[in-house]
């Protein structure tokens, strides 16, 4: 039988709202950093990402720098504050319910977002989803912590294919022999939603929404 697989885009597709962007701003309200000066950064990078034109290593180093100097508790204390008060809020019913329902169908079941492991993981684990596909960071051997680079290929634009094949690769499959589907709202993942059996543009942007009604895609409003 071919394995069905449910790949979930997670900022705007699963959640409504940026992920990385919000963690951004609530650390900006814990005083990490001068928050004038990093919002201005924050939403240059958030405009790039929406135009394409991101430079995923540069925007990492940046998103990371606050952690970077307030270390491994710290960090961690605040992100679960960050869930507690932002995430949970905005995670809806219709979101866990499309979740599940893949789940209950057996299928394989994975989120594949651009946005780090540190703060994806606590989200994933929030929709009951073990299998994340995130920018994995790497670590400074001189501390264990995070060194402000990516460990491997980022899981951004194309490099999402790649990470889903090398996922696939390590059960013993390829795409031929899976039955895929892919949510995702951003063209940023167009490489994906044209790999996939099933591509389904959810909560789409405008230039996703044109080429899904161009190219007969089923559109998902989640949110």
């Amino acid at each position: 039988m071919t394995q069905k697989l449910a790949l979930f885009d997670l900022d705007h597709t699963l959640i409504p709202m940026d992920s990385d962007y919000e963690w951004n701003s609530f650390t900006s309200t814990l005083g990490w950093h001068d928050p004038v000066e990093f919002n201005r950064r924050n939403d240059a990078f958030y405009e790039q990402y929406k135009a394409g034109t991101l430079d995923i290593f540069e925007y990492v180093h940046f998103a990371t720098e606050a952690l970077r100097m307030q270390g491994a508790l710290k960090s961690e204390a605040a992100h679960a504050k960050f869930m507690q008060t932002v995430v949970q809020k905005a995670i809806q019913p219709q979101a866990r319910a499309l979740v599940q329902q893949h789940q209950a169908a057996g299928d394989a079941v994975v989120i594949v977002t651009a946005t780090n492991e540190f703060v994806t993981r606590p989200i994933a684990n929030a929709f009951g989803v073990p299998e994340l596909i995130a920018i994995e960071l790497a670590r400074d051997p001189s501390n264990g912590w995070f060194s402000g680079k990516i460990a491997g290929t980022p899981s951004f634009r194309e490099g999402k294919v790649k990470r889903v094949e090398a996922w696939l690769a390590a059960r013993g499959l390829g795409w031929e022999q899976v039955e895929s589907t892919f949510y995702s709202d951003s063209m940023n993942d167009l490489p994906l939603l044209e790999k996939v059996t099933h591509p389904v543009a959810t909560n789409p942007e405008d230039r996703l929404r044109a080429i899904a009604l161009a190219r007969g895609w089923r559109i998902l409003e989640l949110f």
